[in-house]
Parts: C-alpha cells; structure tokens; sequence
C-alpha cells in the first residue's frame, strides 16, 4: 500500500492516508536511549519517595524527564535557521494534608531529591489552609516497572542536520523556481521526548517518544485583482519520526508537485457570496472544529469551571452528561491515548494511570469526560470511577495538569467516498485545509477559515473560492451532520500547540475524522465581514 494513495477524485490536492505499523515484520525495533537510562532517575526517585513517605503524605510521585526539541526554518532555498534544545529536570508531587505540593530541580544529586521532596511537602501544607475540598485521587492498578515506546522507524536526533536542512532546502528550492510562486517557505519542528515515573504505590514507568510537524507553503500574488496569498500542505503533524517526511505515511512528492498550481487557481477565485451552503468538511480542516468545539468542551476540569480564569469554561456542563444532544446521531466522539501515531498517544499518562479509549459522544448525545485521577475522584460515576489517563505536564518544571487526549470522530463503517459526498450536494462547498480560527469561551459560538474551498454545483466541484469562513453553535453545526464519511476517508490530524493553564503548558495532540456533510451552514465573505 503506497503511503499516499490516490486521493478521492474529487478533492484536488487530495489528504493524507496513514500506513499501520508492522512490527515483527518491517518494523525498526526500538529501545529506550541507553544514554536516557544511564541518568540516575531511579536512584533520585528511591530518595525522594522515601524522604517524602516518611513526612507522612498521602501520596507521592517523581517523574525525571529528557525533552529534546529541534526547530528548522528555510525559505526559497536558503536556511534561516536551526535551533535546538533540550529541557532536563525531575520533579516530586505530593497529596499531604488534603493538598497539592510540587517542586522540582535540574539538579541531579541525591541530597537535592531530597531537598525537593521536602519542599514539595511544605508547598502542601501552606496550600493545605487554602484547600476547601481535600485532593482525592481515584484508584488505579499499580504498573510494576513498565517500558513504552512509541511507534517511529527513525529517530530524528540521529540524522544529520546537514540531511535535514537539505531537504527542507531542496523543497523550496523548487517550488520558487516555478515562475507561479513568488517565495517558498518549509519548517520541521522535532521532538524527541524520555520520561520516567515512579510512586509510593509501587507504579514504574519508562517512555520514549518521537513526534514531527514539517510544513510547507507558497506565496504569490494576482497583481491585476490585488491579491496577496498563499497555500501550505495539509499534511498532519504526526506521532512518527524523520521516515514522515522522507515518504513513510505521506507522500509529499505528490503535494509538494501540486502547490504551485493550487495557489495559482486560488489567487484568481472569485470571493464567495454569504449565504447558507452545505459543507462537505474533508479531515484536514475538520479535526480543527472537533478540537475547539469538542475536545476542550470535554474536558471535565473545564466543564467545572477550573479553566475560567485563563481559557474559559464549557457549555457542555456535568448536569448535561448523558441527555446533551451535542450532534446528529451519526456523531461518534472517541477519546483515544492508545491510536497509533497519536501524538497524545503514551502508555501511561503522568500519574501512572495506563492509556485508555473510551467514548465522548454516541450517538449524537454527550455520555463521557476527559479525566486526570483528582477529578475521577470527584466524580466517581464516571469512567467507573477510574482515570482515563488525561494528566500530562510539557516539562519537568511543570505539575501534570488535565489535557486532551486524541479526540475523534468515528467514521461510518461503510460509509461513502468524499466524492460521494460531493455528489449529493446541489449548492455547497468543499472545505480543505486548515488556516484560522475563533470560538467563545464555553466553546460554543465559533467560525472557522480554511486553505481551500471548492463551489459544488448540482454534485459536481467548479472552482475555488476566496474569503470563507463557516459559523455556527457547536449543537448547531454538529446536529447538522447528515452522513460520514467511510475508513477510507479517516485521517489522524492534530497540533502541536495546544495551550492550557497557569503558568501556560502546550502539548500536542491529535484528531481523527472521516469527511463528512453538514447542511444549511452559514457562510460569511471574511473580507466583507473585515469591512464592519
């Protein structure tokens, strides 16, 4: 199977389709960096645990992590730059006196594990007095000494920059040589990541993951219209390593071939008249609306209220579980930390809790949360009273917080091709790509901008237009789903810039989506709307 195969026939540019991993059969075997376990993480965590049990906590953990990051930048041929770095560090958490505690080091002694335990217990007991509602964490099974890593042929810490940097440069060297593109630019943003966890119950985790975001975009211009823009691959941001961009789960040859000629039929589109359409929404803008629309929405912190003060709330509050009619009854929303390639995917999240997936949505009505163990504790109704593995912290300066895992929307099992989509539509446009977007504070009033949109004319595509963006109310635009897409169309999308709390954390997360049809959609001319 190629890693790219042709593209429904009726979505110029087509998407990307994903390869399954064969392990036994093809697939590099890996192991923890050996230069990762030479680090003294157990001996720090053996002191730490151990000076924290004996100040009487409820619970303790130590999570010791290497991040290694690498960001890469060159425009028409030239490298503008390449920066690396790497975050290395361990920190200790504590329950004590019903409270929180967390302190962390760069510091990697013995003395100094200790010095963090200790710190982490009096950061507990000052916040003990301010504490109304005592910290509960829900039960888990303990994981004794477990190894994770995540699903990678090649890491990127092992290629060459010089390789790297020349094929970012090779890229744009040739699509500025085409005399339709004025200026060419590529990235690739790099991660590596080890983490270790320990606790007092006697959980042990090792991970190792690799993540990659390259990106591609080309500028141009129509000087007779006086139009300035551009258009950037659509290729997903993936849980995979430097085989991504060397052709393993993408074909970039063949977007790469087809840009030049997609920004030249966008630069001389006409702009769309406002109105209602119906939309066929193809996966590579649709995982945006699910993010913003969905998965911070179910986030159970959120929907508490402990969001407000810096990202908002949730409409989908917790007296709604199990009668919201969040959509159609053809919606089905996953959480997912196990999906290959996910780039929230691990094995155990950052309170030892081993990964799930579980559902949000069925049916079209809201029946689950994101949890951490603090909030299944809460609300032991949910998820059995279990974590379903939602904690995650982006470094090791940081206490594990609440985040998203892959959220999805299922396809139809035997659902239709895009083209057939397409085909049922009499007055619609096809949507592809992701660009920018807005949504209120209960993730509730949002619109959305793409790459690329295509009139459909009595189910057939007749040229792009310019200037759109789809609005709507979350229950509104998913309630008007009227068909999804079959697995041929599902791709596993997603960012790597998802921010959240106080102090900020990103993480990166994924989302899977099949194409799918939404009807009498209000579309707004966003030039017109810049005018008001």
């Amino acid at each position: 199977m190629s890693a790219r195969p042709a593209p429904d026939a009726c979505i110029p540019g087509g998407s990307s389709r994903h390869r399954g991993r064969v392990d036994r059969y093809g697939q590099t075997v890996h192991q923890i960096d050996p230069a990762f376990l030479a680090l003294p993480h157990r001996d720090l965590a053996s002191v730490a645990l151990e000076r924290a049990r004996r100040l009487g906590v409820q619970h303790a953990d130590f999570r010791f992590e290497r991040i290694r990051y690498q960001h890469l930048r060159v425009r028409d041929g030239h490298l503008l730059g390449a920066a690396e770095a790497e975050d290395m560090g361990f920190a200790v958490r504590v329950v004590h006196r019903g409270a929180w505690g967390f302190a962390s080091s760069v510091t990697l002694d013995r003395a100094e594990a200790e010095r963090v335990a200790e710190a982490a217990v009096r950061t507990a007991e000052v916040a003990a007095a301010m504490t109304r509602k005592p910290v509960e964490l829900a039960p888990e099974p303990v994981h004794p000494d477990e190894t994770w890593i995540s699903s990678y042929d090649v890491d990127p810490s092992d290629v060459p920059l010089d390789d790297k940097v020349g094929l970012l440069t090779s890229w744009t060297a040739d699509l500025v040589a085409d005399p339709r593109v004025e200026h060419a630019r590529a990235s690739a943003q790099l991660v590596v990541e080890q983490k270790f966890y320990a606790d007092l119950s006697g959980t042990v985790t090792t991970q190792q993951r690799v993540r990659v975001h390259p990106a591609v975009e080309v500028f141009g211009t129509n000087t007779d219209a006086g139009v300035f823009d551009s258009m950037r691959t659509i290729a997903p941001p993936a849980g995979r390593g430097w085989e991504y961009l060397t052709g393993t789960g993408y074909d970039w040859d063949a977007e790469l071939a087809e840009l030049p000629s997609l920004l030249e039929e966008k630069l001389r589109a006409p702009s769309v008249e406002p109105g209602r359409y119906d939309l066929v929404i193809d996966p590579s803008n649709l995982w945006l609306t699910i993010h913003e629309s969905i998965g911070h929405a179910t986030e159970l912190d959120r929907a508490l209220g402990y969001e407000a003060n810096y990202a908002g709330t949730s409409f989908a509050t917790l007296d709604r579980l199990g009668s919201l009619q969040y959509g159609s009854g053809l919606l089905h929303v996953t959480g997912d930390r196990t999906v290959e390639h996910g780039l929230a995917t691990v094995g155990y999240d950052d309170e030892g809790v081993a990964a799930q997936s579980w559902d949000i949505v069925r049916d079209g009505i809201l029946v689950g949360y994101q949890l951490d163990r603090s909030m299944a504790s809460l609300h032991p109704e949910l998820n059995d009273g279990r974590s379903n593995g939602c904690a995650y912290a982006d470094s090791p300066g940081h206490i594990p917080i609440q985040r998203m895992a892959n959220v999805s929307v299922q396809p139809a099992p035997d659902g239709p091709s895009t083209h057939e989509l397409v085909s049922g539509v009499d007055h619609g446009l096809l949507v592809v790509g992701d660009r920018s977007w807005s949504i209120d504070m209960q993730r509730y009033n949002f619109q959305f901008t793409g790459q690329r949109f295509y009139r459909i004319t009595d189910g057939r595509l007749a040229g792009q237009v310019r200037d759109v963006a789809y609005q709507a109310t979350t229950t509104d635009f998913w309630g008007s789903m009227s068909a999804v897409g079959g697995p041929q169309t599902w791709v596993l999308g997603g960012a790597f810039n998802c921010g959240k709390a106080q102090p900020g954390q990103v993480a990166s997360v994924s989302h899977g989506c099949p194409s799918a049809l939404f009807r009498d959609i209000n579309v707004l001319n966003t030039t017109a709307e810049a005018g008001h």
